[in-house]
């Protein structure tokens, strides 16, 4: 049976996987999430996907997160709600990027995952990026600006 069907084992094997993906990024334990991502599995930041196509698979989807949340100083996820039907799972989040003394933000995210035979295949992010630009350190963004490739 596939994953997108509206099947009641189905999505809440779904919404488990995707609540231990949230716990392992809440851990900053990178290789975990890579590693519930399918092969072919695709990650990125919405706004940004004319630009930057994301990462595919799990060992870019690391590499990607390792870039960008590894410097900083701290990091917290605050879980939202979960709305889920067969192989959707759409959550809301906050998460708080410290990098130093002084710099913060509180982001607030839409993550859209689809979910078939057990991995993750989509993983799209919805966020204000411009706040998340505002926000950031120079050195930060001058880290980030060669990506993760």
């Amino acid at each position: 049976m596939s994953d997108l069907v509206d099947d009641p084992a189905v999505t809440a094997a779904n919404v488990a996987l995707v609540e231990r993906f949230w716990e392992a990024l809440g851990r900053r334990d990178f290789a975990a999430v890579g590693a519930m991502m399918a092969p072919d599995g695709h990650y990125v930041d919405v706004p940004v996907m004319e630009l930057d196509p994301g990462a595919f698979g799990p060992a870019e989807t690391e590499a990607r997160l390792r870039l960008g949340l590894e410097p900083l100083l701290a990091y917290e996820l605050h879980p939202g709600p979960i709305v889920a039907s067969g192989g959707y799972v759409i959550t809301e989040h906050a998460e708080t990027w410290t990098w130093e003394e002084g710099a913060s933000i509180l982001l607030r995210f839409t993550s859209v995952q689809e979910v078939r035979d057990g991995a993750i295949t989509r993983w799209w992010d919805y966020l204000d990026f411009s706040a998340l630009m505002a926000a950031a350190p120079a050195w930060w963004l001058e880290h980030i600006a060669p990506g993760y490739k």
